[in-house]
Order: C-alpha cells, then structure tokens, then sequence
C-alpha cells in the first residue's frame, strides 16, 4: 500500500495539503451549533422541550445527517476535484490495477469516516454526559454512526468509479441516494431508515417487528441486515466499475 500511487495521491490531496480539513470544520461548525440551541434555546420554554434531557438526541441526529452528507461529498471527491487523476489515467496510462486503486480509495474512505466519528465524538460525548446517556449507549451511537459513513461513504467511491468524467452525473447521484436513505427509505419500511432506527434506539422504543414468510425479523437485525447490503452492494458496484473503467 506504500507504493500504491492513488493511495499517495489521496494522502496528498486530503490531508499533506490540508483539503480534507474543510469538510472536517464544516461537521464540527455546524454540530456545535446545534447543540449550543438544542440546550439554551428550549429553556425559554421548558413545558414544550427540556434541552439537556434531549441535548444527546438532537445531536447524534444532527451528527449523523453531517457526516453522511460530508463523508459521500469527500468520496465523490468535490472537494478540490481539479487535485485527483481521473481513474483511467491511473488504470490504463499509469499500470495501476483495479484491485490496487479499490484497496487505495477504500483505505481512504475508512479514514475519512473514522476521522468525521472522532471528531464529533467529543461534542456527542459530552451532549451524552449532559443527558446522562450512559457509556453505552453513547459507544453505540458512535458505533453507528461509523456504519453510516462506511455504508453510505462507498456509494461516493462507486458514483466516481462509474461517471469518473462526469462529475454533474455523480453529484446528482449522491445527492438524490442521500435524501433516498435518509428521509424516504422511511416510506418503505421505518426501521431502515437511520434517523428513525436512532430516534427510536436513543428513546428506548421498540420498533415494529418484520414478518416474512412466517419469520419475524427484529427491527434491529432488519436494520443492521440493511446496512450491511448496503455496504457490500457499493462495494460490488465500486469494483464493477473500476473494471469497466480500466477496460473503455
């Protein structure tokens, strides 16, 4: 992985030169915010919302909608996209192989989600000790909450693997599997949908069970079952069309 030139070139781009650091203050400079208004601005009214009671709530919502949208923006690489060589360069000029530029951008994507986790940690775990949340559930919120951005993060990588020279296609892409997964998978069956699953998790409210074929599947293994396909199928995706593009 040393020798590996896309790998060079991401360690490069994001974080020698210091790009990655604008999506990274922008999680943190909207985060704080939201916590700073979700304890002091219901205490005008303290019969419609108890802020410290709900303080670790708000947040984790606010950090998981932050980091999905960062982390696909990163992968899909808006972020200076002029610094990246477009995939067939690497790929067909360049004798890198398809397994080496999926090793390279991968390890990237798993720092970059585990970056956007350790820094919101601090704010989530001090919104949880305001709440008294609990060790626990705080470690499985963060927990979740790096699921996210590796699950929804590779759909980014894919959308590049698959428009590497269309970069309206890929924005429009993540943007509409960003509002799919976050706000209308809830349409389909509530428990897949990541805002709900944590609302109800942080709330302590059992969520309907999923009946199929005369098996009941708890929300939380349908949940977790559905991330989990989500991750491989990007990765399929992904890996489709580092070979398509080293092949065109």
């Amino acid at each position: 992985m040393k020798a590996n030139p896309v790998l060079q070139e991401g360690l490069q781009v994001y974080w020698i030169e210091g790009h990655a650091f604008v999506p990274y203050a922008c999680v943190l400079a909207l985060l704080a915010p939201i916590e700073f208004l979700t304890l002091f601005l219901p205490s005008l009214d303290p019969q419609a919302w108890v802020g410290p009671a709900n303080i670790f709530r708000a947040s984790s919502i606010a950090a998981l909608v932050l980091i999905a949208f960062f982390i696909l923006k990163v992968a899909n690489q808006e972020f200076v996209p002029w610094k990246f060589q477009p995939l067939r360069r690497w790929l067909r000029q360049e004798g890198v192989t398809p397994s080496q530029c999926a090793q390279a951008q991968l390890a990237l994507l798993c720092g970059h989600a585990l970056l956007f986790v350790l820094l919101a940690a601090p704010l989530l775990i001090w919104a949880g000790a305001v709440a008294r949340a609990g060790a626990t559930v705080v470690l499985t919120t963060l927990l979740l909450l790096l699921l996210y951005s590796l699950a929804y993060g590779i759909w980014g990588l894919a959308a590049v693997a698959l428009w590497d020279r269309k970069p309206e296609n890929r924005q429009v892409f993540i943007r509409v599997l960003f509002g799919f997964f976050l706000f209308l998978s809830a349409l389909f069956y509530l428990p897949l949908n990541p805002i709900a699953y944590l609302l109800s998790y942080l709330g302590r409210k059992e969520m309907g069970v999923l009946v199929l074929g005369g098996w009941q599947w708890s929300a939380t293994w349908v949940h977790l079952l559905f991330h989990f396909l989500l991750l491989t199928s990007g990765l399929a995706v992904h890996s489709f069309g580092l070979r398509k593009a080293g092949r065109l």
